[in-house]
């Protein structure tokens, strides 16, 4: 984990979003709908829009 953090601060912050993106690609192509949904949650929070439109479907 210390080498990829090292490696990630040591480059430019868009060059690095999109080394993780290519990575995170790779990882999300394996994982089913609710985990990708539980991590994104969590990197960026629940919007309240969200809320408010998963009401609806109530």
């Amino acid at each position: 984990m210390k080498n990829i953090r090292k490696a990630i601060a040591d480059m430019e912050p868009k060059e690095a979003l999109t080394e993780i993106g290519g990575v995170l690609q790779g990882l999300f192509a394996g994982l089913d709908d609710e985990t990708k949904m539980d991590f994104l949650y969590a990197l960026f929070g629940e919007s309240e829009t969200d809320k408010v439109s998963s009401m609806v479907h109530l």
